[in-house]
């Protein structure tokens, strides 16, 4: 697809992310990324290539290059309905590092244009565009009240995903006018084969949350999480916010030798002036607690943080709570609930916790999905998000031999 592009003579990169979001992106320089938890809702290749094709127009228009690459914290913690204030943008600048590329955003043009680009390129190379289309209907139920991955880009700031199918469905249907379309691949089964056992959803093993506590498995640590708060967690950190988006909190780890050269380095990277700093042992842990505040030199809004610097396992985390300053006392008994309770993690059910993976089986009888995954012991209140990751209705006839998608743990 890169060779029958607009620009052909690019060095393209391809990469899958190990992330349960719903996206695919690319950045300037011809870098195209596809997350685990896409590829878990395509249901057979012309879908992936149509949107495959739609990442690399994106290249080709250069339209990555035009946009915007810093973005406030807000837009970074959109996603679960997470709104912060803009006055902590410029503390958590390795929050945005960590989570900007999940969730760039183009114009609806700009989402036009590639969407033209996506059916021109799968077209060219032989699949069926109108699967491309099809995948905007799954988009449409996930944005229709499923519980199943929340939606960034693809939904936040592309055009509505109804108006994109009846546009793509167009688009192809003028793209094949003139082809035999009975040689245009889908090539269902050997997609479906291809993802079957691929982890649905979080992997447990990169940190989960259950029963608003925080555990990960590998590293052996666990903390609580106030009610009603909404987290992010990347590979790099854990980001941690109330919907008033009056406070936050940030965990991650340094790459400081000791405790004070942690505390110093945070104090000099982000220009702090310290308010009170303490050693403690905390839950066996050694422990620096440093109030600090930072003033933002063009509103002249003033933050102050909260940071626990601690010691655990020949590691160094820092654990960051972030309010406005008239809000700041307010958020310390949430701040400190948490941070002063990160503790190791003995319990071996939470530690092996296993993921939920894509199991591919193959229909014994014809019937409609609904029969099947009931047969299949899928839970009621998940037979519609079984739906959704079928591209399918549950009232929908699956034929006799036909493959199909069922979440197992």
């Amino acid at each position: 697809m890169a060779k029958i592009s607009h620009r052909p003579t690019l060095n393209y990169e391809f990469k899958i992310l190990d992330s349960p979001v719903v996206n695919a992106f690319a950045v300037p320089g011809g870098y195209v990324y596809f997350t685990r938890g896409i590829l878990a809702h395509f249901n057979n290749e012309a879908e992936f290539a149509g949107v495959l094709g739609h990442e690399i127009g994106h290249v080709t228009a250069r339209h990555s290059a035009k946009q915007q690459t810093k973005q406030t914290l807000a837009q970074i913690l959109l996603i679960g309905g997470m709104i912060a204030s803009p006055a902590f943008a410029e503390f958590a600048e390795e929050a945005q590092q960590g989570m900007q590329l999940l969730f760039l955003k183009y114009s609806r043009d700009n989402e036009s244009q590639s969407d033209e680009l996506g059916v021109e390129y799968s077209t060219k190379i032989g699949y069926d565009a109108h699967h491309m289309a099809n995948f905007f209907n799954t988009l449409n139920q996930m944005s229709n009240g499923s519980d199943a991955e929340a939606l960034p880009t693809f939904l936040s700031t592309h055009p509505d995903p109804i108006d994109r199918y009846k546009k793509v469905t167009q688009l192809a249907d003028r793209a094949q006018k003139e082809m035999d379309v009975s040689k245009l691949q889908v090539n269902r089964d050997s997609y479906l084969r291809m993802i079957d056992g691929i982890i649905y959803g979080e992997d447990p093993k990169q940190g989960y949350v259950e029963n608003n506590n925080f555990y990960h498995p590998e590293l052996k640590f666990q903390f609580p999480i106030p009610a009603g708060w909404q987290t992010v967690n990347t590979p790099s950190q854990v980001q941690m916010a109330p919907s008033d988006g009056k406070s936050m909190m940030l965990l991650t780890l340094t790459e400081a030798n000791s405790l004070e050269e942690a505390s110093k380095s945070t104090v000099e990277k982000y220009g702090l002036s310290v308010v009170e700093q303490k050693n403690l042992t905390l839950n066996g842990m050694p422990v620096i607690a440093l109030v600090a505040d930072q003033a933002d030199e063009q509103s002249g809004q003033k933050i102050r943080i909260l940071t626990y610097f601690i010691s655990y396992q020949n590691l160094i985390f820092t654990f960051h709570g972030l309010a406005e300053l008239a809000d700041f006392d307010s958020q310390v008994p949430m701040f400190n609930q948490t941070m002063r309770n990160f503790k190791t993690l003995n319990d071996p059910a939470k530690i092996n916790k296993k993921p939920e993976r894509m199991s591919i089986k193959t229909a014994s009888k014809a019937a409609t999905l609904q029969t099947l995954l009931k047969d299949a012991k899928v839970p009621d209140d998940r037979l519609q998000e079984h739906a959704i990751i079928n591209g399918m209705t549950l009232e929908q006839n699956v034929g006799k031999g036909s493959l199909y998608k069922v979440i197992i743990k």
